[in-house]
């Protein structure tokens, strides 16, 4: 393809090798060569963006792949888009696989809702649309003023399970909470496989700062007006880990979108090990992979963890050989080519349960 003539540039706005990847995948399925610009950290750690050729009246695809330094990414992102929108380009499309701060996207006690802060940043910064994938929770597209397309990473895990997976007809999805069974349910469903689901939490969790069980105290205070008499709050109480479903003499398959600080999953290894699970896999879309994650896979009774790339990993990869990586670079060409060319989205849904 004759890049001066295409009518849309790709721009890769990491200022990482290991962090542009995925954006030479990409453009190498497109046929075109990257767009010409330098990201980099001056002295004192300020971003610089300097676009290197006229994107006056283009459509600008900008790849930003999320490195653990999450902070520097972002603002890789909103300087590369604020510098294209004042060089006149058409419109600006962030290609975010994975859009951090996600998990953030629900009030937590006197906090924020950082991932609609973050929508707003980039709707200021000149983005137009943004193609993504997986998102924590799909609600996050409302927090957009600007077309959001959220891709599916499932039809190339279930594609993994069905060609990697010896036998895996012995096998039964496995949900590792109650709030993941609609995807889990999703996988089995369309590999016609049985489910399981992973109920209650080991004692003393870390979660329970987190979830407001202890918000508000159960005690009544003498604070404020006296008269006013609410009803006594009970805190919540999870009872121990338990699995609903048969896994013994089964390949344990659990599915999630991210995975990250792997404590979670190394406890649900454990107990499926306990009830029978022959084998244990975990599937997912996002490997953040965080602290030590490879080596607390490596030491675990987890056999193999499946991701996809939209985040680099390349360094958990080499401390930890099981963990293995799925590409989706196809389906975010695949988009980028149908949104310049003005085409339906819907082919890249095809088959796509609501509760993916």
């Amino acid at each position: 393809m004759n890049v001066s003539k295409s009518g849309y540039r790709v721009f890769s706005a990491n200022s990482t090798t290991a962090s542009t990847e995925l954006a030479k995948k990409i453009t190498e399925r497109l046929g075109v060569e990257l767009g010409k610009s330098v990201v980099y950290q001056e002295a004192n750690r300020e971003t610089r963006v300097d676009v290197k050729e006229s994107v006056r009246g283009q459509d600008i695809f900008i790849i930003q792949t999320i490195p653990r330094d999450v902070n520097t990414a972002i603002m890789e992102l909103l300087i590369m888009a604020y510098a294209l929108k004042t060089s006149c380009a058409k419109n600006i499309i962030g290609v975010i696989p994975y859009f951090p701060y996600s998990k953030q996207c629900k009030m937590r006690k006197r906090g924020s809702i950082v991932c609609k802060l973050l929508a707003s940043m980039l709707a200021k910064a000149g983005l137009t649309h943004i193609i993504t994938m997986d998102l924590h929770q799909k609600e996050i597209q409302g927090f957009f003023s600007f077309p959001v397309d959220n891709l599916r990473a499932s039809p190339f895990l279930i594609q993994y399970i069905q060609e990697e997976i010896p036998d895996y007809r012995n096998a039964i999805i496995v949900a590792k909470s109650p709030s993941a069974a609609k995807r889990a349910q999703s996988y089995a469903e369309r590999l016609r496989l049985g489910l399981a689901v992973i109920h209650g939490e080991a004692q003393c969790s870390e979660s329970d700062m987190a979830d407001g069980r202890h918000s508000p105290p159960s005690s009544r205070t003498t604070t404020g007006h006296t008269g006013l008499e609410l009803p006594l709050m009970m805190a919540k109480e999870k009872p121990p880990i338990t699995v609903v479903g048969d896994v013994g003499g089964r390949i344990a398959i659990i599915v999630d979108d991210i995975i990250d600080d792997v404590e979670d999953f190394v406890a649900a290894a454990e107990i499926l090990k306990e009830r029978g699970a022959y084998k244990i896999y975990i599937m997912a879309t996002h490997g953040l992979l965080s602290a030590e994650a490879p080596r607390l896979i490596e030491e675990s009774a987890i056999d193999e963890v499946v991701v996809t790339n939209t985040v680099p990993h390349e360094v958990q990869k080499l401390q930890c050989p099981k963990i293995k990586t799925v590409d989706v670079s196809m389906i975010l060409a695949e988009a980028i080519r149908r949104i310049h060319n003005g085409e339906s989205m819907a082919y890249l849904f095809r088959n796509i349960a609501v509760d993916d």
